[in-house]
């Protein structure tokens, strides 16, 4: 669910930050993309770095 959640974050920060750069829709859509990317890998780690440390408990 981390992943996902943060992928939608990077969705939307992604979107976001091309609009307010004046970026047209493929700008915005490669945003979107490369954002949600960088924001899934990362929840991929926090989601392997908590299942570590929850279950070494």
């Amino acid at each position: 669910m981390i992943v996902i959640g943060l992928g939608i974050i990077g969705v939307l920060w992604g979107g976001y930050t091309a609009r307010k750069r004046g970026g047209n829709r493929k700008d915005m859509a490669q945003y979107a993309a490369g954002f949600a990317m960088a924001f899934m890998v990362v929840g991929m780690v926090l989601t392997v770095l908590l299942d570590r440390f929850l279950l070494a408990a």
